[in-house]
C-alpha cells in the first residue's frame, strides 16, 4: 500500500495549526476564567452578609429547637431541612482525629418564603445565593444550660427595591428567632 506523503504532510499542518490554535484558546479560556472569578469574587464579597445575629437565654437546647421550629411554622413557613450539626460532630470526631465536644445540641433549619424569595430575586436575581433561609440554635459543651439561636444576616441590597425585600426577609428571621427565644 502506497502512502501520499503530500496528502499526510498536509494533514501534519492542519493538525499542528489546530493544537496551537487550541493552546491559544485554553489560554483564553484560562485568562477569562481567571477575570471572571475576580469578578464573581468582588460581587460576592460585596454581597455576603457573612456575620450572623444571635440570642442567648439559659434553657434547655431541646426546648429551644421546638420553639424554633414552631416559630417557623407559625409564620406559614413549610422546613425544607433540619441539619443536626452537633450529632454529626459528635459522629465523626473521631474519623478527623478529634475528641472535643463542641456541642450538647446543635442543629439548624433551612425555608423558604414564596413571596418574599421572589420579592428579592425580582429585585436582583443575584440575591437567590440568600437562599434558603436558615436559622439555628445550639449549647456548647462549654456553657451547659445557655442557649444561643440565631440567624446568618444578608448583604445590604444592590439597589433601592434590593435593600426594602432584604429588609423584610432580615424582619422575618429576627421575628422567628426572637419568638423562640421569648
Amino acid at each position: 500500500m502506497a502512502i501520499d506523503t503530500e496528502a499526510v504532510s498536509g494533514r501534519t499542518d492542519i493538525v499542528m495549526n489546530f493544537k496551537a490554535f487550541a493552546r491559544q484558546l485554553a489560554a483564553f479560556a484560562a485568562t477569562a476564567v481567571l477575570a471572571a472569578g475576580l469578578v464573581v469574587s468582588t460581587g460576592d464579597a460585596a454581597r455576603a452578609g457573612g456575620e450572623w445575629k444571635t440570642y442567648v437565654k439559659k434553657g434547655a437546647i431541646a426546648d429551644t429547637l421546638t420553639d424554633l421550629e414552631e416559630a417557623i411554622i407559625s409564620k406559614g413557613l413549610k422546613i425544607d431541612y433540619k441539619g443536626n450539626v452537633g450529632g454529626m460532630l459528635d459522629r465523626t470526631g473521631a474519623d478527623v482525629g478529634s475528641t472535643k465536644k463542641v456541642f450538647t445540641g446543635a442543629q439548624y433549619f433551612q425555608f423558604c418564603s414564596a413571596s418574599l424569595t421572589r420579592q428579592m430575586v425580582e429585585a436582583d436575581p443575584a440575591n437567590v445565593g440568600y437562599c434558603p433561609f436558615i436559622v439555628f440554635a445550639y449549647e456548647s459543651a462549654a456553657q451547659p444550660g445557655e442557649v444561643v439561636a440565631g440567624y446568618r444576616t444578608l448583604g445590604p441590597g444592590s439597589n433601592e427595591d434590593s435593600v426594602k425585600a432584604i429588609k423584610a426577609v432580615t424582619k422575618m428571621l429576627d421575628d422567628i428567632v426572637k419568638e423562640a427565644m421569648e
